[in-house]
């Protein structure tokens, strides 16, 4: 049975927007094989938090595949093996919301948690996040970098191993008394139904973005004669040149958002879907009220 490690980092609050996948494979006692990818999400918005976290950008996904063609390739190992993951929940759950945001089949999955295992095995006072057992242990990576992350947990479950004397990670469940969490084909996690946006609100959006010298802008969606206009007050806008705050927005992209309600950028991004191109223009020239 193949037996590998997996971690996610994701773009925002949502399980199903996957941005990074790291893995490492583990054959007879040790890591023989890593992997990273980066991952666009399907909706293009990254919550400021989140980027603190793992410090990937909408301009270093824009351009990467989507979770199906990323996964593809790792697939086939996730749903015959045995899956470890700290804080299993999180990451089995971005598996599975994942697919089932794509319309993909959801395969039965077996996994244990090494943070429980951790806890059994490595307990200290301070805790047993990822970043502490590893310095404990003395595994050297870069914390919260997905491929990183994949490789600590992976060798964080290879030491439990070696200090119960079990031949294999399965093993090592048995003697410490921890189930492997099966899940059923089809399992969907509750969150992960289908995008939605809040059309309603779509004409009142408003946002103010800061330019590349500090400059504060706003961009305005609004409902003219001619259909839906994006208006910006930058000078690239004013005269009705596409500017990068408005294409900024149109994808999703928050970087450099200062003020408006994230939601409403998730409901712009969504408008400018191919159905809405037709009725969509990109820039208005900016006119004063």
């Amino acid at each position: 049975m193949t037996t590998l490690a997996i971690d996610f980092e994701t773009a925002n609050e949502r399980r199903d927007s996957a941005c990074a996948v790291g893995l490492a494979w583990i054959e007879n006692g040790a890591v023989v094989r890593r992997e990273a990818r980066l991952i666009r999400p399907r909706e293009l918005r990254f919550s400021p938090g989140n980027i603190r976290v793992h410090g990937i950008l909408p301009a270093d996904v824009r351009n990467q595949p989507e979770f199906p063609e990323v996964i593809a390739e790792f697939l086939p190992d996730l749903s015959s093996g045995l899956v470890l993951a700290h804080n299993a929940g999180f990451d089995m759950g971005v598996l599975r919301a994942s697919l089932h945001a794509y319309g993909m089949t959801v395969p039965a999955f077996s996994s244990l948690c090494t943070l429980q295992i951790a806890r059994k095995v490595f307990p200290a006072p301070e805790g047993c996040g990822l970043g502490k057992v590893a310095a404990r242990l003395g595994i050297r990576f870069e914390h919260h970098d997905a491929g990183e992350d994949a490789y600590a947990c992976a060798e964080i479950a290879l030491a439990a191993a070696r200090q119960h004397g079990t031949h294999d990670i399965a093993a090592l469940a048995r003697a410490i008394h921890l189930p492997v969490t099966r899940v059923p084909a089809g399992y969907v996690e509750r969150e992960s139904r289908p995008f939605e946006a809040p059309w309603a609100k779509a004409t009142a959006m408003r946002f103010s973005v800061r330019g590349s010298r500090g400059n504060l802008y706003a961009v305005t969606l609004e409902d003219r004669a001619g259909g839906l206009r994006l208006c910006c007050t930058c000078m690239a806008g004013r005269y009705g040149v596409p500017c990068r705050h408005a294409k900024a927005l149109l994808v999703g992209d928050i970087t450099d958002l200062v003020a408006g309600d994230h939601a409403d950028v998730v409901a712009l991004s969504r408008l400018f879907d191919e159905a809405a191109k037709p009725r969509l223009r990109e820039t208005e020239p900016f006119r004063s009220p």
